[in-house]
């Protein structure tokens, strides 16, 4: 992706990679999932994958490659569709890029008790103060975390916000995906 910015490390670039492509079709997107395979090791194993990738030496294309998966479905919670998911061993990772409406923290205290989740969902989506965000998510197997967070107020590749710890629980949704 030609204006993903460089970062440090692998994950982070992957993150940033798929922030890019998911903000690249616009908001209002069913949650998108992605297995992270080391590129180094989808060259050298499956080639002609790579070419079809776009992957070019390995100079230019270090790390991990995001592969986006079939659709997530909409009719079954997020966390229940997590569960059912195994990755075969050539897969070091997974990502997940996500919209949700959130609140600042200041409009916990106002938050009506004893809603039903429907009833919870409503009232967020009516607050004045609700800000609509995409959360990308990716963990790898060995519980290396990162997170990109994009506003749709500013939806801007230079107003992405990074950090391993900014959505721990789906996070730690992603985290058991790999686990025996």
């Amino acid at each position: 992706m030609s204006n993903t910015p460089m970062a440090a490390n692998p994950l982070t670039r992957a993150v940033l990679e798929i922030d890019e492509y998911v903000s690249g079709l616009g908001w209002d997107q069913p949650a998108r999932l992605f297995a992270l395979v080391d590129t180094a090791r989808l060259r050298a194993e499956q080639p002609s994958l790579a070419d079809r990738l776009g992957l070019g030496e390995e100079s230019e294309n270090p790390g991990l490659t995001p592969i986006e998966q079939d659709e997530v479905p909409t009719g079954k919670p997020l966390d229940e569709f997590l569960a059912t998911i195994a990755w075969p061993d050539a897969v070091v990772g997974c990502a997940l890029a996500v919209e949700r409406l959130m609140l600042p923290p200041s409009a916990e205290a106002q938050v009506p008790e004893g809603l039903s989740e429907a009833a919870l969902t409503k009232w967020v989506a009516d607050h004045p103060d609700r800000q609509e965000v995409r959360m990308t998510v990716a963990v790898l197997r060995d519980g290396t975390r990162e997170s990109a967070l994009r506003l749709r107020e500013k939806d801007s590749p230079t107003e992405v916000l990074t950090g391993s710890d900014l959505v721990p629980g789906l996070a730690e949704a992603l985290a058991a995906t790999f686990e025996e």
